[in-house]
């Protein structure tokens, strides 16, 4: 003769709710504005780890939260690529700016002309030097061809 095992439901839904909350908590305190695949899957493996044995989590379901996290770890990944792009493509425009006149705002607001002598390539992105003014790449508004006579 068999005796049913009683679902014990109220521990496991307690420590995976705990779980669930600590690992939320670390993510929102990390950064809020990116998903995060860490947090996802401890989230996944506290739900695994403290489901009732008599009530296992639905194979669909699971399916489903796999998939979720396979398009959190794809889109992260995407998101890198995309800024290791734009940081190629800015570093490309600065580099194409040296020996033209450009137009510029300086730190008062008036425009200003001079040639680029050179580029540098920064983490906080990239900077030109003008004279012996160094200039954001976002602060330039116009570019020319160098003046006749200018050494490039």
């Amino acid at each position: 003769m068999t005796t049913p095992i009683s679902p014990v439901v109220t521990p496991y839904a307690a420590a995976a709710n705990q779980a669930a909350t600590q690992a939320a908590s670390t993510q929102a305190a990390s950064n809020r504005s990116q998903l995060d695949p860490q947090a996802f899957l401890q989230l996944l493996v506290a739900q695994l780890q403290y489901q009732d044995p008599s009530d296992p989590v639905d194979t669909s379901s699971f399916m489903a939260q796999t998939a979720t996290l396979s398009q959190v770890q794809t889109m992260n990944s995407m998101a890198s690529t995309l800024t290791s792009l734009a940081n190629a493509q800015q570093a490309q425009a600065a580099t194409s700016l040296i020996g033209k006149s450009v137009t510029y705002a300086d730190s008062s607001g008036v425009q200003q002309t001079g040639v680029v002598t050179s580029a540098s390539l920064l983490a906080t992105g990239a900077t030109l030097k003008v004279g012996t003014t160094d200039v954001p790449l976002t602060q330039i508004l116009g570019v020319s061809a160098a003046p006749a006579g200018t050494p490039s």
